[in-house]
């Protein structure tokens, strides 16, 4: 191997220490993202896709570091050994070259199913962790972003037309929470 060590570490909140994951690894570079698996848009993720070169290794701590969901795990890790990157999984013991054998193949689809289901079982918990709360009244949902005359500053000036992203960015949120609080006026 001719190419660079490539670290990647994914930690799901910014409180979490991320400095265990690659612990003891000689690498010439690491990308950190603080942010869900879930899905597949993030930054460093994205920068180290564009970064990485024919030759390199990535380095993780283990599957789920890389994705929750085996499609997207399935498809990082070809695509990178497609290019001839070498994909090394610490945890799990394994390694992707692109000239794989069955037993590594299933062992990805194995190893990368448990990541997934291990997230539904996250989920299906918090969501019956919510309704307990509710049921007991100690649930209110999360605090609102803006204040109710700033939502309804907010909600007037995109009944005049100003587009929604640059809403968005003017108030400091997400468009979808932009979509969220002109729902909510309709139904007022």
């Amino acid at each position: 191997m001719n190419g660079q060590r490539i670290g990647y570490v994914r930690v799901s909140t910014v409180d979490q220490n991320e400095l265990r994951q690659l612990e003891g690894q000689v690498l010439d570079r690491v990308f950190t993202d603080k942010a869900s698996g879930k899905d597949m848009t993030r930054p460093q993720l994205t920068e180290l896709l564009r970064f990485v070169r024919e030759g390199d290794a990535v380095v993780v701590h283990s599957m789920d570091r890389l994705a929750r969901n085996l499609d997207d795990l399935r498809a990082l890790v070809q695509g990178l050994t497609r290019r001839g990157v070498r994909v090394e999984f610490l945890k799990e013991q394994l390694v992707f070259t692109g000239e794989d054998s069955p037993m590594a193949n299933l062992m990805l689809s194995v190893m990368g199913a448990f990541a997934e289901f291990e997230r539904s079982l996250i989920r299906e918990r918090q969501r019956e962790g919510i309704a307990l709360a509710q049921q007991r009244g100690a649930y209110r949902g999360r605090k609102k972003t803006l204040t109710p005359e700033r939502a309804a500053e907010l909600v007037q000036r995109a009944g005049s037309g100003i587009p929604k992203v640059v809403l968005a960015r003017d108030y400091g949120i997400s468009r979808e929470t932009v979509y969220q609080y002109l729902r909510h006026a309709t139904l007022e």
